[in-house]
């Protein structure tokens, strides 16, 4: 598994879907498809309400039984997988964002390890996976883009102070710092006005237009 230093990602490739995007970054490369609207099953079919259908399937291998609600607490239930979890949201976002589907926000996620070093305790962005499971403690978390936390996931033993440094660290990478009425006037001035993920998902979805509307 090759190590992406910088995301990476590419919209509308699968031409037989309405919104497609691979986004590759972390180690994990992830490649998401929407369709929609698409008649729904009988038995999960509400005449008032719309239903998403999630699929999750393997590069290799075939793809686990779909998750369904669980009558039998006694059942042990598989753990979540959290470092893919970031690159997960990501792909969805970008492949919802390729289908032109009308969305209030969007998000955008990171990982973080807190690993002790000499006593030192460092907190790593976007940490490999020798160095999650070296660390304390692993966090991973999504913002919306107004800056509002949207999913918060931890494991391992940490303090509160650990997880305000967590948070910070992951505020600083998702959210923009421009307050709402300085937007318009750094984007004049020529001048970043987001974070590094946020300002990513937004020129790739510029490129991906421009591309589109270059004919006419």
């Amino acid at each position: 598994m090759t190590v992406t230093t910088e995301p990476e990602a590419l919209l509308s490739h699968l031409h037989k879907t309405d919104g497609s995007a691979t986004y590759s970054f972390a180690g994990y490369t992830v490649i998401g498809a929407v369709n929609g609207p698409i008649e729904a099953q009988k038995r999960d079919e509400l005449p008032e309400e719309a239903i998403i259908d999630v699929i999750v399937r393997p590069s290799a291998g075939v793809g686990v039984t779909p998750e369904n609600e669980y009558v039998n607490g006694k059942l042990v239930r598989a753990n979540v997988n959290l470092p893919v979890l970031p690159a997960l949201l990501q792909t969805a976002t970008l492949s919802l964002l390729s289908a032109s589907l009308p969305m209030t926000a969007t998000l955008t996620s990171t990982s973080l390890a807190i690993i002790s070093e000499d006593g030192r305790q460092q907190t790593i962005t976007n940490p490999t996976a020798r160095q999650i499971e070296q660390s304390q403690s692993f966090h991973v978390l999504a913002f919306t883009s107004q800056n509002e936390l949207l999913l918060a996931e931890s494991e391992g033993t940490f303090t509160m102070k650990e997880w305000d440094d967590v948070y910070s660290a992951a505020y600083g990478q998702c959210c923009t710092t421009a307050a709402v009425g300085d937007t318009d006037t750094l984007m004049d001035e020529g001048l970043p006005t987001d974070a590094g993920l946020m300002r990513f998902v937004r020129s790739t979805v510029e490129q991906q237009t421009a591309s589109d509307l270059y004919w006419k």
